[in-house]
């Protein structure tokens, strides 16, 4: 599933460790949020709960996800509720962009969907 981690491996075997010929590096450069996301989603799909699902509508763009969660206790059982999330390029430093796609009534989402944890 994560393409760009097997991208990742599959450019290193290829041009070894690090590449003699800057000049391929800089048009080729990973960002640090992509070395970033190759971890921490490959964490995330092992750790994710049975009532949770993530959809990634690009397996090239790990930095753009849906997160579906349907409680199974609580006030919320039964429900479905959609989350879409876009991790910034300054990923690391500046938070993920989480809105919420379900209409809901939640103190901490606004009638937009915009999560607000202040």
């Amino acid at each position: 599933m994560l393409t760009l981690a097997s991208k990742l491996k599959r450019d290193d075997g290829v041009r070894g460790p690090r590449a003699s010929n800057p000049a391929s590096d800089s048009t080729r450069r990973v960002s640090v949020r992509d070395k970033l996301l190759v971890k921490e989603v490959a964490e995330l799909e092992a750790n994710l709960p049975c009532t949770c699902k993530v959809n990634f509508p690009d397996p090239n763009k790990l930095h753009y996800f849906q997160l579906t969660v349907i409680p199974d206790e609580g006030y919320y059982q039964g429900g479905k509720f959609q989350f879409e999330i876009e991790v910034p390029d300054a990923y690391n430093m500046v938070p993920p962009k989480v809105k919420c796609l379900t209409r809901i009534w939640h103190p901490n989402i606004t009638e937009m969907g915009e999560i607000c944890l202040r």
